[in-house]
Parts: structure tokens; sequence; C-alpha cells
């Protein structure tokens, strides 16, 4: 399999970092080819073994990558939730795919904590591959890098001794407490990081898509309505058989998100369709095409089904080979997948987070591509609107942006 010629500089530039540092941050955008990037690199280092921790849905067209590569060491990959089952093996070369998903702070997550244990134990060769290596603060290297030998801040033993370098830190009032804000890092971590990392974009690898959102409203039934408008004013719905609770702020945002597209949670765990309007539209709407979907609640799913019946997926491996649309949750399927074979990306629900926004939205996006079609598919009168405001800005839709809001839906 051949390179372009941007990914063969990328690979030279990178062989020289490993080779120095043992260790490099791979920030290439989404569809650019980082995956195949880093694999190639691997062929001037003394690697047998190598190790690749990705996302689950990722797994295969990692795979698909390295046998069109074909190189001669062997590879594992897997992904980070199945690190614990991992072979004992001499590790030569680690690949952290989707790495920020690893800088949660100020304490690590337990996949930052499981990576580092390896890192220790075989002390290898690191590549750590992001589109985005902090999507929302600067605080969000840390954890990445500090399970690696020869990270830049290896100096600061935890977190809270790096802020006091690399990060302004404030206080929040949570409720009536007031605790430490570590989320106002400094751009100096970025200048560390400056020579372990090679960042390139989709404008320099000459990419000319066109991305257009379009909003389509859906009039829910009325049942829908009246459920969100009971909720906000007892805080609870009580049924024959269930309760739908709303006994604190964040209860409630989140009950009102669900029932805007049709389900519910209840209090005792069940949960429940109660509404078909929005996918009863998609497939009006999208008839005869061949769509991704995005969901965001598990029961939203169920509704997709119900309406889709066997025209639905929820497989990349059946999506690519067959005239099936694809049903993917946003968060799992934000990261790792392409979903160049879709004819259009329409959302059936939006998610709070603006990092979900802006990676899911460029899935379809390839180098040859030059249009891509993004449908948001809101309820009339429905929260949606006000979270898709936010992250459009790149931040996160919070419990203060809801209070805000509540007035208004």
């Amino acid at each position: 399999m051949k390179l372009r010629p941007y990914q063969i500089g990328i690979v030279e530039k990178g062989i020289e970092v490993l080779k120095k540092h043992r260790f490099l941050y791979l920030a290439m955008e989404v569809r650019t080819g980082k995956t195949l990037t880093s694999l190639a690199m691997s062929l001037a280092l003394p690697v047998r073994n190598l190790l690749f921790i990705t996302k689950k849905k990722a797994i295969s067209s990692i795979q698909d990558d390295y046998n069109l590569l074909n190189p001669p060491y062997d590879i594992t990959i897997i992904n980070y939730e199945s690190l614990h089952k991992i072979e004992s093996k001499q590790w030569d070369l680690i690949v952290c795919d989707e790495a920020h998903s690893m800088g949660a702070f100020p304490k690590p997550s337990l996949r930052a904590k499981t990576v580092k244990s390896l890192l220790q134990i075989h002390n290898p060769y690191v590549i750590l591959l992001s589109g985005t290596p902090t999507p929302e603060s600067y605080s969000q290297m840390y954890h990445q890098v500090y399970g690696i030998y020869t990270n830049p801040f290896r100096e600061h033993i935890n977190f809270y001794k790096f802020s006091k370098q690399y990060v302004k830190v404030t206080q929040k009032k949570i409720g009536a407490l007031s605790i430490n804000d570590y989320s106002n890092g400094l751009t100096s971590i970025l200048d560390v990081m400056k020579p372990y990392t090679i960042a390139y974009t989709q404008k320099e690898a000459g990419f000319k898509v066109h991305t257009d959102e379009e909003i389509l409203f859906v009039e829910v039934s009325g049942l829908t309505h009246s459920l969100i408008h009971k909720l906000k004013t007892d805080l609870v719905v009580e049924g024959k058989d269930n309760v739908i609770l709303a006994d604190t702020a964040v209860k409630l945002m989140s009950k009102i998100h669900q029932m805007c597209s049709g389900t519910v949670k209840f209090e005792s765990g069940d949960s429940m369709v109660f509404d078909l309007s929005k996918a009863e539209f998609i497939r009006q709407q999208f008839k005869n095409k061949k769509i991704a979907i995005f969901y965001k609640f598990k029961e939203e799913l169920n509704a997709l089904k119900k309406v889709f019946k066997k025209s639905l997926c929820t497989e990349l491996e059946d999506f690519n080979t067959t005239n099936q649309s694809i049903a993917l949750q946003i968060v799992s399927g934000r990261e790792g997948i392409s979903l160049k074979n879709a004819q259009a990306l329409v959302y059936y629900n939006i998610d709070f987070s603006a990092t979900s926004y802006w990676h899911s939205r460029d899935r379809m996006t390839t180098k040859d591509r030059l249009y891509n079609k993004i449908y948001w598919i809101f309820a009339e009168g429905g929260i949606e609107t006000d979270i898709y405001r936010s992250v459009i800005k790149k931040k996160d839709y919070t419990l203060n942006h809801f209070k805000k809001d509540l007035l208004n839906l």
C-alpha cells in the first residue's frame, strides 16, 4: 500500500522524534490517516511486537490497515476496556489511539492508570494518537503522558504538583461548596510538548470537503409535551407501574433531554419508548437513502429498530457491505471509525459534549470527498436547540446552561 506524499513526510519526521525521545504525540486531524502513518513509522524501528490500543469499533479498520501495509512485525489490537486481559508479551511499541480519552484530571482515570502500568513494565516506544489532544482543556495533557518514562513533565510526580507550574487554579462553586478548578491549563503545556508532537490538519493534507448542517424540527406527540410540562412543574410523574422522578436539577435536565426524543428511564431503572415521532420522521425524510444515524440514549436505538426494522444495522461491516443504514451511539461512534459510505449523517439526538459534536460530525470525511450533509432532528420547542447553540461554540452544555434555558422550555 502506498502512503500519500504528506504521510511519507510525517513518517520521516516521526521516526526522528521516536529515535530521540522514544515517544511521539501524533496529532493528525480526522481522516488524514494517522493509524496507517503510525504503523508505517514502526518499520524503521526495532519492533517485533506492536500493541495497538483503541476503541472496540475501530479494531477492524486498524486490522485492515495493518493487512494492507503487511509489515514484518506482529500486531495485537485491543480496546482499552479489555487491557486487563492482555497476554504476557514484550511490547516493543505501544500505540494509544484517541489518547485524549486518558486526559481526565485532577485525578487519573482507570484507563490512564492501566496504560501507565503497562508502559512501566515494558518501557516501549510510545505513539499517542489524537486529532484533538486537548479538546476541552490543556490540563488534559498531563495524564495522557504521565506513564511515559521520557515525558517532559516527569519531574512532577502527580497532577497537583504539575498544576503549580502549568495551571491557573481558580475557585468554582458547586452548590454551597467552593472547590479548586484546574481546567485553566496554560499554553506553556503545548510549548513544552512541541518537540514531541507532530500536528497535521485536513487543510494541510489538501482536504476540500464542505460540510453543510441543517436542523429539521419534528412536532412530537401531545403526550410528550404534557409529560415534560408535568415533570417541570411537579418534578415527578407517577404512572401505574413506574415513576419518573426529577428530584435534582441534574435529573430534570437528563429526563427532559430523553423525553424530547420520545424515551425515558424510570426510577426503577427500566426504560421505554413512548413516542416514535422522530424515528418515523427520519424514515420518511430519508427514504431510499443510505444514512448513518447517531443516537444518544440506548432506548433511542429501540425506537429506530421498531421503525426501520431490517433496513437498519449496528455493525460497520454490515453497513459497508449492504444497503442498510447504520445506527451508532454518539460516544462510541464519534472516534476511530469511517462512515464514508453514508449519503448523509443524521442525529436523532445531541450530546452535551462539545467533543462529541466536533468528532462525530467528521466521520464521513475523506480526502476525495467534496461535500458532507448533516441533519439534526430536534423536537419542536425541545432542549436540543439550546444544547446545539452551546456545543457549536466548543462549549459543553452544563447544568448552568440548563437552569438559564429552563424558563423557555
